[in-house]
């Protein structure tokens, strides 16, 4: 049985796609936390994903992704260190500026509300160049159209797209998706989903729970 080896940069399966990047294999920030198989697509031009996509990453809010979720070219992601204050009268960011400016600004910028982590799920598909939003959750299975920018949370199998990114449908019903979230194919051993690879790209949902069940009995 063949498959891409996670512990590569590139897959190992296919050498020649060398625009392709497991990206647990390349980053260095601990906060940054990336599942096996999650790929960046730098169409063999582009920089380092953690260099030129992942933007404002002061901490200690991270990013996490988890597996096999797919990164189109030129996708962003906002971190919350790049807000600006908005509780006052000014935006200006007096406290990055050093001296009497942060020194007087210290108390008022730690008052700032802050948004927390943001969350990409497993299984998800980010078309190119979308930006995420500082704080925002993408769950499983979810599809972001091309060019988006993602301000709020998205549900599990939504498909969202345009500015601000709106849901226009859901790729199963909610049954279905309370299924799949049960299944966790993810999760399985790669050797599983190697065996079952046909049916995750063109199954439905209750054959996959019917696998999962056959697996566990």
């Amino acid at each position: 049985m063949e498959f891409p080896d996670p512990t590569h940069l590139h897959p190992s399966t296919r050498p020649e796609l060398s625009n392709v990047t497991f990206l647990k294999n390349q980053i260095t920030s601990p906060l940054l936390d990336i599942g096996e198989y999650t790929y960046y697509d730098d169409e063999g031009t582009r920089p380092p994903f953690e260099e030129a996509n992942v933007h404002y990453l002061f901490g200690p809010q991270r990013l996490v992704i988890g597996r096999f979720t797919a990164i189109g070219p030129g996708v962003t992601f906002l971190m919350p260190g790049g807000n600006h204050p908005m509780t006052g009268v000014s935006t200006f960011p007096f406290t990055m500026f050093g001296g009497d400016w942060t020194s007087r600004t210290l108390d008022a910028f730690a008052a700032v509300p802050q948004r927390g982590d943001t969350v990409i799920g497993n299984d998800v598909w980010i078309g190119r160049e979308a930006s995420i939003m500082p704080g925002v959750t993408v769950a499983d299975g979810a599809v972001i159209g091309a060019h988006s920018v993602v301000t709020k949370d998205v549900g599990p199998y939504d498909i969202v797209a345009g500015n601000p990114a709106r849901v226009i449908r859901s790729r199963f019903s909610p049954a279905e998706i309370d299924t799949l979230l049960a299944v966790r194919w993810w999760d399985w051993p790669v050797e599983a989903i190697t065996e079952h690879a046909s049916a995750l790209m063109s199954g439905t949902p209750a054959e996959l729970a019917e696998i999962a069940g056959r697996a566990q009995s």
